[in-house]
């Protein structure tokens, strides 16, 4: 009865292969180079790392007038298109890439789905594509999407680029594999007329690493949560996020074990930040003009695209590798897994972990200077203590003596003030 199983599987699996056997498995092009277009590019992620893997942005289009600021202060030159409804026809390129909005689809948003005011603005995606098809398309967007609506909004994608021609494959990754102390899964999504994705997306495969991979200098956490979950990370900020629609910052915090009275629970800053997004220091400045204060660098921050995980895909584009395709049959009604590839009605499950390779590893507290930064105030301290003593969480025990001890250090400093 196994053999039998094992057979049937394997008759699918060279059943979906065969979709991919017309691919090109030599790159991008002869010439080595990649054209691209950014839709929702926001500060420009997804383009920044592409660009460091030797691809040349040919159009921007982005919406928000901060996100506006930064694209044409770091990318001079390069037209600038707002309304992604408005844009009529992409240029000639290569590959069109699109973290497309992820408030509909993700834990913290609307969760109104691949519909949604937002999200749903994809559809503009397949609209151009539609018109004018191009070689390769990348999409990112939130783990969430995996699982909303029993994987719709998957579904939706799938079904809308094998109408089109395209060969598809996608595969969670975690920002920590390029290096960053920042724990952020996302999905990566390739979509190709004569490309193997799986040559991309599936060439390498580094497995998710010890726990000694990471230091005990510092811990990660969200001071706005502490009643059903945390965001605790080991050596690493939870995934940074935008904040709130009206720019109010979200930024993490976090716990220093050794620290002096009042540093032992910090917040890093915007540049530390964008340090942990792969950006360098600074890199959302020129939207600091546009409102007081730093919530909409946050927020600007926080949407983006880890720039080490486009890289990666754009190294790979441009230097193809045999794939890693150990995994089982995937039948529609069956839940996403973290990694998959298809066509024409056919996918196949691959077994692969968020890490595809190692990058060495920037410990939190080298990117954070936790003598310097800021500590966390005495009303979000307190704020926080007092909703994990209501909580059903388990917290480390010398975690929370030392969030009772920063509070009332905190409230002294203030009542002193």
């Amino acid at each position: 009865m196994q053999r039998d199983l094992f057979d049937a599987q394997e008759v699918q699996r060279r059943s979906v292969d065969t979709e991919f056997q017309a691919c090109n498995l030599g790159g991008v092009s002869e010439t080595g180079s990649l054209s691209v277009a950014g839709l929702f590019a926001g500060i420009g992620g997804i383009e920044v790392g592409l660009h460091e893997a030797g691809a040349s942005t040919e159009l921007l289009c982005e919406w928000w007038e901060p996100a506006q600021a930064v694209l044409a202060e770091r990318f001079p030159g390069v037209p600038l298109v707002g309304d992604v409804r408005e844009l009529g026809q992409l240029p000639d390129v290569d590959l069109v890439a699109a973290g497309f909005p992820c408030t509909d689809l993700s834990q913290a948003g609307r969760t109104k789905g691949i519909t949604g005011a937002a999200s749903g603005l994809v559809a503009e995606v397949f609209r151009l594509i539609r018109d004018q098809r191009v070689p390769l398309l990348l999409l990112e967007n939130v783990r969430n999407m995996l699982v909303l609506d029993k994987g719709e909004a998957m579904r939706y994608l799938v079904d809308e680029l094998e109408a089109l021609g395209y060969r598809w494959a996608y595969r969670l990754v975690d920002s920590r594999f390029t290096g960053v102390p920042q724990r952020r899964q996302r999905v990566i999504f390739l979509a190709a007329l004569d490309l193997d994705p799986r040559s991309v997306l599936f060439a390498d495969e580094a497995g998710q690493p010890d726990d000694d991979h990471y230091g005990e200098e510092a811990f990660g956490f969200y001071w706005t949560e502490g009643l059903r979950g945390l965001g605790w990370a080991k050596d690493a900020v939870p995934t940074l996020k935008g904040g709130s629609t009206i720019g109010i910052p979200s930024p993490p915090a976090i716990w220093n074990p050794d620290g002096r009275a009042g540093l032992r629970i910090v917040t890093p800053s915007i540049e530390d930040a964008e340090r942990m997004q792969g950006f360098e220091a600074g890199w959302t400045a020129p939207a600091a003009q546009m409102a007081r204060g730093e919530g909409i660098r946050w927020k600007l921050v926080g949407n983006a695209v880890t720039v080490g995980v486009s890289r990666w895909v754009g190294e790979r584009l441009m230097n193809p590798g045999q794939p890693f395709l150990d995994g089982q049959p995937l039948l529609r009604e069956q839940r996403w897994p973290t990694a998959a590839y298809g066509a024409n009605g056919k996918a196949w499950a691959v077994d692969l972990s968020l890490w595809p390779r190692r990058v060495r590893y920037q410990h939190l507290a080298d990117v954070v200077d936790l003598d310097r930064a800021s500590p966390l105030s005495a009303r979000a301290a307190a704020g926080f203590y007092g909703r994990t003593q209501r909580s059903s969480l388990r917290f480390v025990d010398q975690f929370i003596v030392d969030i009772a001890e920063h509070a009332a250090h905190m409230a002294e400093e203030l009542a002193a003030a």
